[in-house]
């Protein structure tokens, strides 16, 4: 499947109406795996668990997310994006009417990597459509539009999460969630296609030899290591907070009430969805510069979250604010990434070096999860939720450690990737020649 003309791209107005719809449920997969960020306190309440086993609910859904992105993109290069893509909304379907039910810790934690499951099934398929229905000159833009709209999912899942877990209760809460992936799911059946040319697209089936040399042939690019370190350092602070630490963090860490917290979360979102277009811009104008733009926006991260854990007594409500602000800017920052991976890969292994990418922002926030969770339990006294405020100093002080080993790597590969970038451009101009 390759891009159609800029000409067909123009005319064929069927591209936006199948992005539409798979953003939507990229959108929907992104509330699904927020919406226990503000529900943290209730399910150690409703499940009598600690802080390590709450964030083994985020764990092994991110767990799950990032272990099956290179499996996902192989099955969408063999399958196609529209089945992959509606299995993974069937899921999600599943696991949160299983989560709204469950009683058990056991039974929740299944349901949650269920979330994991059809979560990983969405934002490659939707790349691929992307690469697929629109011409080259627009895929950055709207990778970047596709991951920031995207993210607006979590903002769904902040203070009208909150609402609903006060009016509705628990299973009245989730329950809803997933009627909603039912009507959503419904209207993709009939809109999307694989491509112009057809609503279903199959691949050649792979020899495992053939998949591991694709693989090989990706991971030893420069290219594909540099976004995987972009990915990596620019994206787990941001998913800490919107999943599940952010609100406890907010309420217990700095003394701030549930609206202010809520609102502050949305803020997060907001910041997210306000800076992708503007970096899809800056990328577009300036594509030797995108691990630059990487290194500024983790370096503002590292220095604002230093104001706030070395502030006296709670941090005011404008430093809490900048705070959102800034780390919120690391969500669209690691769409970077992807458009570093792009342009180092051929078309035919875009799935699984997109895959490979996706694993990094995503491993990190898993490790940053569990650290938070378990320098939570050891610093509060006794067992419970009741976590002090200089317990979440230092959980939150753990991001230290996953910051030094990404901007390291980013370094080294940067410039790595430059002399490979180098060479091929010059290799362009001779044959131009």
């Amino acid at each position: 499947m390759t891009p159609p003309a800029d000409a067909d791209a123009d005319t064929f107005r069927g591209g936006w109406l199948v992005w539409g719809s798979a953003l939507s449920l990229y959108l929907l997969a992104v509330f699904h795996r927020s919406s226990l960020a503000v529900a943290g306190l209730a399910a150690a309440e409703r499940f009598d668990i600690t802080a390590a086993q709450l964030a083994t609910f985020t764990m092994l859904q991110l767990l799950v997310y990032a272990g099956m992105q290179v499996p996902v993109g192989l099955l969408v290069d063999r399958f196609g994006p529209r089945s992959v893509i509606l299995t993974g909304a069937l899921l999600m379907a599943v696991a949160q009417v299983g989560f709204a039910l469950a009683e058990t810790f056991v039974l929740a934690l299944l349901a949650r990597t269920l979330v994991g499951l059809g979560d990983a099934m969405t934002f490659i398929c939707l790349l691929r459509l992307v690469a697929t229905w629109f011409p080259p000159r627009r895929i950055p833009f709207l990778t970047q539009l596709s991951g920031t709209l995207g993210q607006s999912g979590a903002l769904l899942a902040a203070a009208p999460m909150t609402w609903a877990l006060g009016s509705l209760g628990w299973t009245g809460a989730y329950l809803s969630s997933a009627a909603v992936g039912v009507v959503l799911s419904l209207v993709a059946v009939v809109v999307l296609r694989d491509g112009p040319s057809g609503r279903h697209h199959r691949g050649a089936t792979m020899a495992w030899a053939s998949v591991r040399a694709s693989l090989r042939a990706s991971w030893a690019h420069p290219g594909t290591r540099l976004g995987f370190w972009i990915h990596f350092s620019t994206q787990f602070s941001a998913t800490a907070l919107g999943l599940l630490w952010g609100y406890p963090f907010l309420v217990r860490g700095e003394g701030r009430s549930a609206v202010e917290a809520g609102l502050l979360l949305s803020l997060l979102v907001v910041a997210v969805v306000v800076a992708g277009p503007v970096l899809g811009w800056l990328v577009g104008l300036h594509p030797w510069h995108r691990s630059s733009m990487a290194l500024v926006i983790v370096g503002s991260i590292v220095t604002v979250w230093t104001v706030v854990l070395l502030w006296p007594g709670d941090a005011p409500i404008w430093l809490l604010v900048l705070l959102v602000v800034v780390v919120g800017i690391g969500g669209p920052a690691s769409m970077i990434g992807f458009d570093v991976g792009r342009t180092a890969n051929p078309v035919e292994r875009l799935a699984s070096s997109s895959g490979i990418i996706n694993v990094g922002g995503f491993s990190a926030s898993l490790l940053l999860v569990i650290a938070i969770g378990l320098v939570l339990d050891w610093r509060t006294p006794g067992s419970g939720t009741d976590y002090p405020p200089e317990a979440f100093r230092w959980a939150m002080s753990t991001q230290y450690v996953l910051w030094a080993v990404g901007l390291t790597q980013l370094v080294r590969y940067r410039v790595r990737a430059r002399r490979v970038f180098d060479r091929a451009a010059l290799q362009a101009e001779v044959r131009a020649r």
